[in-house]
């Protein structure tokens, strides 16, 4: 009876149920462990290379970091499109992880791996052992046998393009906002150097070639080599040699150009003259309590160049006048420099931006229109800065130049500056630190404050003005921490930024950080940075300057402009609170600098918000006018736009490839890596 029942029991449907579970179960693990056994097994995809059928997949052996992904969406400001479906590349343009945060595994053993950056060479694999400066015969001859290339992204892409055609010879030099002949012919007045200031070309002028080399240009040499020397066919010009040849500026050698190191008023040169600046105001504190100078009026940028052996980052600036290759010759030598005019409008740096601004024989009437101009360094300079000056009206004693001199000490008193030290070539003076000075001033005495609701930040194409700039009450710009703490201490001007976010904006900012130091030691890692020749970087769209702390964070030899589109929230005083350098642009207008400026482009988020506004074609051929032959431009941006960035690429000449971020093939984001050749006409 109770065998039967137990027969019973098991004829159950449950029990069946169970029964044929457990079965299944155990042969899908015996199918899984004997496939996975098998180390020879792999995904496969089908390969478009010559002699194969299938390819390795190319995201094997790769790990992914999810939080940068988090990270990325917490900082960035441009909101993400939809998901899309994104093809798998093929192996020659397999993609390449950015993220820190990972180990990578070793590579498989395949002989003909494909390398995730540099230069695709004769047989259509990448190489990276090219050279910045180095010369690719071959696209020299070949350049404008071909009128059109292939868009290069197969079936269903955009149509092809044609090349774009390399520029007339006269070209060479060529900054378009400066150099438009045409504007500056019709200004009605240029007697407060209204021709030195930007007047760009209309639309359908704008520029659509690109800008050519000298003859015998060559591979810039290394800093710091180059702060002494510099090849004279990258900059063949022998106006300055002529003009201040005695002054110790510069002198010309067989090929190559020398910088002596000295100037107009320091002709034993700048280190002896930095020392006795530290040595009159010994507060100045090189490197600790003065970390960015403004050096007005440049020269070949030496006072600049020896500044940076003190741990300080200097501005060198200097109008496109007669001797318009000042600044032309600070870039080559690797000196931060950008071709501006004290003028008629605001130069285009933020208020208290600066710890010193220096002018040694700059040229500039301070006194004129009751000091308009000198009021303009006062909104530039950091409350309780220092202006320096060293100038004829400093030292001798002629009737007109102690006549400018009296000018001067008038001037600067009304201002509230104190007249802290004069010895020698050099007077040097000191900003309030407060209102107070100003507040307790005779009623009527010139010049007035400005307006509350003046906003001495707001500088892209804004007038000069008549009026002091308060200094903000709540000290915010005043109180910075001393260099290096700063570079990652959140400033207090942090809160002034017009920006949807408030009560989170120092996490921002340390995010920001955090995210770009973890990309750049991906970048370090997997594209060999630090063999990478880099001097002049600019930053095209900087944030907080999280970019530009990553490289000083990871040792690199370098500096950067970050460019502050005027399309996203001013966050330029943080900028210079960080002790860094920057300036405020509208790229849909040229850059104010020479053509083969900078050794690295790096563009993230831009083009997706600035072709709503502008030509994305027309941004690109500005990059290929700023940027040096055999130099690197890095665009992270999102999918949408990839494409199209990718044929202007192809048809201006460079060499590109399209890379995954770390999240993997199908985030919303890529890496197109840039490698611009020298091309001749």
């Amino acid at each position: 009876m109770k065998a039967s029942a137990g027969l019973d029991l098991f004829k159950t449907p449950l029990v069946l149920k169970i029964a044929g579970f457990t079965l299944i179960t155990l042969t899908f693990f015996y199918l899984g462990k004997h496939w996975s056994s098998n180390g020879d097994q792999q995904v496969l995809f089908f390969s478009s290379s010559p002699g194969t059928s299938v390819g390795v997949s190319p995201n094997y052996g790769k790990s992914f970091n999810v939080t940068a992904l988090i990270a990325q969406n917490q900082t960035d400001t441009v909101s993400e499109p939809e998901p899309t479906q994104v093809p798998v590349p093929p192996a020659s343009t397999s993609p390449s992880s950015d993220s820190a945060a990972v180990e990578q595994p070793p590579p498989p053993p395949a002989k003909e791996l494909d390398r995730t950056f540099g230069i695709i060479d004769g047989d259509g694999k990448m190489s990276d052992d090219f050279e910045v400066g180095e010369v690719d015969p071959e696209v020299v001859e070949n350049w404008g046998n071909e009128t059109e290339i292939d868009s290069g992204a197969g079936e269903g892409s955009r149509a092809k393009i044609k090349r774009f055609e390399l520029c007339p010879e006269s070209m060479r030099e060529y900054i378009p906002c400066l150099d438009n002949v045409e504007a500056i012919k019709k200004l009605k007045s240029t007697e407060k150097g209204e021709r030195f200031e930007r007047h760009c070309p209309e639309k359908e002028k704008e520029l659509n070639c690109l800008v050519p080399p000298p003859k015998g240009y060559r591979q810039p040499l290394p800093w710091p080599r180059s702060r002494d020397e510099v090849w004279f066919s990258n900059v063949p010009h022998t106006r300055l040699v002529d003009d201040k040849g005695g002054q110790n500026w510069i002198t010309k050698a067989k090929d190559k150009f020398r910088f002596p190191g000295g100037g107009t008023q320091f002709i034993h040169g700048a280190d002896q003259y930095l020392d006795q600046i530290s040595k009159m105001v010994p507060d100045i504190a090189f490197g600790n309590h003065t970390r960015v100078v403004l050096d007005v009026g440049c020269g070949v940028a030496s006072f600049g160049a020896y500044l940076l052996s003190r741990d300080v980052v200097p501005l060198s600036i200097a109008p496109k006048d007669v001797h318009e290759n000042q600044i032309q010759f600070a870039l080559e030598r690797g000196v931060p420099a950008m071709v501006a005019a004290f003028a008629t409008h605001r130069l285009l740096y933020p208020s208290q931006a600066f710890e010193i601004i220096h002018c040694s024989r700059c040229r500039i009437n301070w006194t004129r229109d009751d000091g308009i101009l000198l009021l303009e360094v006062n909104r530039m300079m950091r409350a309780g800065g220092y202006f320096a000056w060293a100038a004829q009206p400093v030292y001798k004693h002629e009737q007109a130049l102690e006549e400018q001199w009296e000018e001067m000490l008038n001037l600067t008193t009304r201002l509230c500056w104190e007249l802290v030290k004069k010895e020698g070539y050099i007077a040097i003076w000191q900003k309030p630190k407060n209102n107070s000075c100003y507040l307790s001033r005779d009623e009527g005495v010139s010049p007035p404050l400005c307006d509350q609701d003046d906003d001495p930040d707001k500088v892209w194409y804004v007038d000069l003005k008549p009026c002091i700039t308060r200094i903000p009450e709540n000290g915010y710009g005043a109180n910075v921490t001393a260099w290096p703490a700063r570079l990652h201490t959140p400033p207090d001007r942090l809160q002034s930024i017009q920006m949807d976010a408030y009560i989170s904006r120092k996490e921002l900012f340390k995010a920001e950080s955090k995210y770009w130091s973890e990309i750049i030691s991906g970048y370090v890692r997997a594209w060999h940075w630090k063999q990478l020749k880099l001097r002049n970087v600019l930053d095209m769209k900087a944030g907080f300057g999280g970019f530009a702390a990553a490289l000083i964070d990871h040792g690199f030899n370098s500096w950067v402009m970050n460019v502050v589109p005027v399309s996203g929230p001013n966050t330029l005083p943080v900028i210079y609170d960080r002790g860094l350098l920057g300036v405020m642009h509208d790229w849909c207008e040229p850059f104010d600098t020479y053509p083969r400026t900078y050794d690295l482009l790096h563009a993230s988020g831009l083009f997706s918000v600035e072709r709503k506004r502008c030509n994305m074609s027309t941004i690109m051929l500005e990059m290929d006018r700023i940027l040096r032959p055999g130099g690197r431009a890095y665009i992270r941006d999102t999918l949408d736009v990839m494409e199209e960035l990718q044929e202007i690429a192809n048809a201006m000449g460079w060499h590109s490839a399209l890379h995954d971020t770390s999240e993997g093939p199908h985030a919303s984001y890529r890496i197109l890596v840039c490698d611009k050749r020298l091309l001749r006409s």
